[in-house]
């Protein structure tokens, strides 16, 4: 959520930030919600002052004898209007409330500009896409012709967007993501968290995902949430707190289901598992001291980077320009994985820096060393990588030409060392 002074001080640049996501200016209009409502803190600050006064005179008068009947008079009057300045109050506060929480963050001043997708820009390529001497399949005919990816039973049990993998093809996921989990705890530091699947409002709002993407994920009859990412679980778990500096940066990594509705992709990606309604990801997320979040965020991308090398999968990294970026992120990378089968490069991870949007959100600070107030954490999130999607770049790209598909040798330990499926 974005912090009103900051705007009072500057609304040109905020105007400006937010021409970049494509949205019109904002700044005027909460401005002047700003302005009504300060007016009307004023008006009540002084009417509480005149009615404590005049409280004070009619008892100095009773005292003495006097006649207070105009001061009693005021008084009433005084009471009768100070309640709907309250609410006036109230309302007006709500008000500039919900028109902040529907406004996508500011885009840092490195992103590139742009509308969409056509605007990011490729930072660098890791890996050779691979010269088949046959013609690849898709991970979908592979996987089918393998026995272990039966969509039809997927489609019977739950519908579309479903699938259920069987055999040495649910013992590779399983694998792909025990290595994962390993590699970003044993390697690169973060702590493992098993958090909760289900979350309440506050949660997903703290991260960005209520109001405005309330199509976007799945809810229970109890109220609760289904996770869309471990992002909510695990960034809300500073929440209403104020962290040490010398804390920071906190590292958290969960491998866990998903689950998102799509809202907006029908007909996209419908044949096979690149977009599905359930998958598993492992999620990084750090709790970065502001002056160092660009630090980590460079830090956590090249955390993801090392699992695409080590299953040696050609992939190559995105900046995404303002335009394509998520809700909450003032700066993402996205890698993209090379698919045989699709003779393109898809999606496999995206490592965003949400500056202190989030924190204000979740009301999550820091006390500096030394000062007696505290400021907002920054929040990162990124992908370690989407499970499901790093299944598919394994079949395609080590895929055999009888059908089969050999092991990486990252993997081979969590398969009791097997070499080759098929």
């Amino acid at each position: 959520m974005h912090d009103l002074k900051t705007i009072r001080d500057n609304p040109a640049a905020f105007d400006a930030g937010l021409a970049r996501r494509g949205i019109a200016p904002q700044a005027e209009a909460l401005l002047a919600l700003d302005a009504r409502r300060r007016a009307a803190q004023t008006a009540f600050q002084e009417m509480q002052a005149r009615r404590n006064d005049a409280s004070k005179q009619i008892g100095a008068l009773k005292r003495s004898g006097g006649d207070a009947t105009a001061l009693l008079d005021e008084v009433a009057v005084l009471k009768e209007k100070i309640p709907a300045l309250e609410e006036e109050d109230r309302a007006l506060g709500a008000e500039i409330e919900a028109l902040l929480v529907s406004l996508p963050n500011l885009p840092a001043d490195d992103v590139p500009d742009g509308p969409d997708e056509s605007a990011n820009v490729e930072i660098r390529r890791w890996g050779t896409p691979r010269a088949f001497d046959f013609t690849p399949l898709d991970h979908d005919a592979l996987g089918e012709k393998l026995g272990g990816m039966d969509f039809d039973a997927g489609a019977r049990l739950s519908g579309a967007r479903f699938v259920v993998l069987k055999g040495a093809l649910a013992r590779l996921q399983r694998a792909i993501g025990q290595f994962m989990i390993d590699l970003q705890t044993n390697e690169h530091g973060y702590t493992e968290i098993d958090p909760p699947l289900l979350v309440k409002d506050g949660a997903a709002f703290g991260t960005g995902q209520l109001p405005k993407f309330t199509e976007d994920l799945f809810r229970a009859n109890t109220g609760h949430w289904l996770i869309p990412t471990a992002e909510v679980p695990l960034t809300n778990l500073v929440a209403d707190s104020i962290l040490e500096e010398a804390a920071l940066p906190l590292r958290m990594t969960a491998l866990t289901p998903c689950f998102r509705s799509e809202a907006g992709s029908a007909g996209k990606d419908t044949r096979g598992m690149i977009r599905q309604h359930q998958f598993h990801k492992v999620e990084m997320v750090s709790i970065a001291h502001p002056d160092h979040s660009e630090e980590e965020h460079q830090r956590m991308t090249r955390c993801a980077e090392t699992v695409l090398q080590r299953l040696e999968l050609p992939y190559r990294v995105m900046a995404l320009c303002a335009g394509d970026m998520g809700f909450s992120a003032r700066k993402t990378y996205d890698l993209e994985v090379w698919l045989p089968g699709q003779q393109r490069y898809r999606e496999i991870s995206s490592c965003s820096n949400c500056g202190d949007f989030q924190a204000r959100r979740m009301k999550a600070r820091f006390r500096p060393e030394g000062e007696k107030g505290t400021r907002a954490v920054h929040t990162l999130n990124g992908s370690g990588l989407a499970v499901g999607r790093t299944l598919i770049a394994v079949m395609e790209n080590h895929q055999t030409a009888d059908g089969g598909i050999q092991i990486p040798e990252a993997l081979r330990p969590y398969l009791g060392g097997l070499e080759r499926i098929g």
